[in-house]
């Protein structure tokens, strides 16, 4: 009671003390120490509120006073900072966690050695002069082929879209309309 110096009434210390003194006994106690002026007391309802008598002696002087509440301010700059660092060394920790690991970089290494031997490999029988070679002839055949397909394809394209907006126009229903949409695969 003395260190908080804050009024308890006997349930609170009974309570306290993890009812290992009953409130019973705990009031009767606190009533012995109040007839003894050890504890003061004061009816607050039903029940009585205790505390310990205050000594005017042991308040604090000014200089007492300023020099905690120097102490107070330092510590709240301290906390500041200590606070701003700690965001500093989670976002530096959080940023290291996310690199790799350097058995995972070595992993890569190796695998981009391994990539870059094949390339250089293909790359050198081109050089060499190994690979087939495509004529004009072959060229222009492909070309030919090529423009057919893509001409034959956009007409075929063509027929789709006027095909369905016939069918649109037929059948009533959105809901028709797009069951008759997917079954047809058109969206696909």
């Amino acid at each position: 009671m003395a260190v908080c110096s804050r009024p308890y009434s006997a349930i609170e210390i009974s309570a306290n003390l993890h009812n290992k003194v009953t409130k019973a006994a705990t009031a009767k106690i606190l009533k012995d120490l109040h007839e003894r002026n050890q504890l003061e007391g004061r009816a607050a309802g039903k029940q009585i509120v205790y505390h310990v008598h205050q000594d005017p002696n042991d308040a604090y002087s000014p200089e007492e006073l300023a020099a905690l509440d120097t102490t107070i301010n330092e510590l709240r700059t301290n906390t500041t900072t200590l606070t701003a660092t700690a965001k500093t060394l989670r976002s530096s920790l959080s940023s290291l966690n996310s690199t790799l690991s350097t058995a995972d970089l070595i992993a890569n290494v190796q695998a981009l050695e391994t990539e870059k031997n094949e390339i250089v490999g293909r790359l050198d029988t081109l050089k060499a002069g190994k690979a087939e070679k495509v004529t004009k002839k072959e060229r222009d055949e492909v070309e030919k082929e090529w423009k057919s397909a893509s001409m034959i394809s956009k007409r075929r394209e063509r027929i789709a879209v006027d095909m369905w907006k016939f069918i649109e126009d037929m059948v009533e229903g959105k809901e028709k309309r797009e069951e008759l949409r997917e079954s047809l695969g058109l969206d696909e």
